[in-house]
């Protein structure tokens, strides 16, 4: 097979299964690691569900990353604050977009809809995310000066 062919060969099975860069954490290498077993405890309780995503099993192989981590998503998402929790999932998932985080995308996207998003919302939910990726683009590119109105103080 030429060469050509097998990297794309290669690439989409690895497009078929992705491979992490890290571990990912079974149950059963968490259950040896009081920290981390503590960490997947908490936050099968708070979601109310046996399901812990692959996140969350990466950042298993530093335990205090892990356990900051979720500290701060805990404050961050789940607290209750001024934003709602389905308003704090779109922003997420606008900024995961930005950033190009694939999977984060798809992570909030699920959490979004389990907080009631709906088609029509996520349609037009993607269509602002769009506008702004295209207006972003032009102003960035034409370097527009903010006008004085725009500007606190």
């Amino acid at each position: 097979m030429p060469l050509r062919r097998r990297e794309l060969s290669l690439s989409l099975q690895l497009e078929d299964r992705q491979v992490a860069t890290v571990k990912l954490w079974s149950d059963e290498e968490v259950e040896a690691v009081p920290a981390v077993k503590a960490v997947f405890e908490d936050i099968r309780a708070v979601r109310k569900s046996d399901f812990v995503n692959n996140f969350w099993r990466a950042l298993a192989n530093q335990p205090s990353l892990l356990e900051r981590t979720w500290a701060s998503v805990k404050q961050v998402m789940i607290e209750p604050g001024v934003l709602d929790p389905l308003t704090k999932e779109l922003v997420y998932i606008a900024v995961s977009s930005a950033n190009s985080c694939s999977y984060c995308v798809h992570s909030h996207t699920a959490a979004a809809r389990a907080k009631g998003m709906s088609d029509e919302q996520y349609a037009e939910f993607l269509a602002v995310v769009g506008m702004a990726a295209e207006t972003n683009t032009l102003a960035n590119s034409m370097q527009i000066p903010v006008d004085r109105e725009f500007l606190i103080g």
